[in-house]
């Protein structure tokens, strides 16, 4: 699942193929991505205009289009966006291309469909899609975090994941901030103490400048990452076999060692 650090390098292909470039012409080959907007209707406001300055909050990535409308993207658990030129051959999960000047394209791809592209009428709509979200979680000062964590009583993970706490983290990157923070998924958010707080910025603050210079969640050696998903995965730290259950619908993996 597209995370903050994928949405980035989503942002940073928007950013080098787009920005500056107008749209030429609108491919919406699946309506079913589309969310609140027709294809006539997206075709009218974007074509032929010029895509602006995007920017990215949590897993939602904006993009002006003119001086009016914004194209906003959620990834779901599948979706990519992916630059190309005209004549490459499509994917049969491309579902709306965009053809910009120079023959360039950007491609908006996603097996299951399960979120999509919206568009949003100005910069007041697209606050308004935002504002049910909480901080962007590379943005977050330490301050507020440890008053978010010391304000909430479930466990820390499902807060975490909570995009209306705390933006952009998911699966992955929750896993491997609280395995380096040494702090047990189930613990209640409340019941850590300082020192274990400031620890867990610190790893967030860690695992998202590595993740986002490479645009994913790298499954590095040394990382819970790079041995979630072996077939007898042990702690890259101690060696512990690896625990794995549910919390909050997501498989989440830990060191019953390390993590207390």
């Amino acid at each position: 699942m597209p995370e903050l650090p994928d949405v980035e390098g989503f942002r940073e292909v928007l950013d080098s193929c787009g920005r500056g470039r107008r749209v030429r012409h609108v491919d919406v080959r699946d309506a079913g991505v589309l969310r609140g907007v027709g294809v006539r209707r997206l075709r009218r406001e974007v074509e032929g205009r010029r895509l602006g300055r995007p920017h990215r909050h949590g897993k939602l990535l904006v993009a002006p289009v003119g001086d009016g409308p914004a194209l906003v993207w959620h990834f779901g658990m599948t979706g990519e966006l992916v630059p190309a030129s005209a004549g490459d051959p499509l994917d049969r999960h491309d579902r709306v291309v965009l053809t910009l000047d120079g023959e360039r394209q950007l491609r908006y791809r996603d097996q299951r469909k399960l979120q999509g592209v919206r568009l949003a009428d100005g910069p007041g709509a697209v606050a308004r899609m935002l504002e049910g979200l909480g901080p962007d979680a590379f943005d977050i000062g330490r301050g507020e975090f440890l008053a978010l964590l010391a304000g909430r009583r479930g466990a820390v993970k499902a807060l975490l994941m909570d995009q209306s706490a705390i933006a952009g983290l998911g699966n992955l990157l929750c896993d491997e901030i609280l395995w380096r923070a040494r702090v047990a998924p189930g613990r209640p958010a409340r019941d850590l103490g300082e020192a274990e707080a400031r620890r867990m910025f610190t790893a967030m603050r860690r695992v998202l400048a590595t993740s986002c210079r490479a645009s994913r969640v790298p499954p590095r050696p040394g990382w819970l990452t790079g041995h979630r998903d072996d077939a007898d995965p042990v702690c890259p730290r101690c060696g512990t076999p690896l625990r794995s259950r549910r919390v909050s619908g997501r498989r989440t993996v830990w060191c019953p060692a390390c993590q207390h």
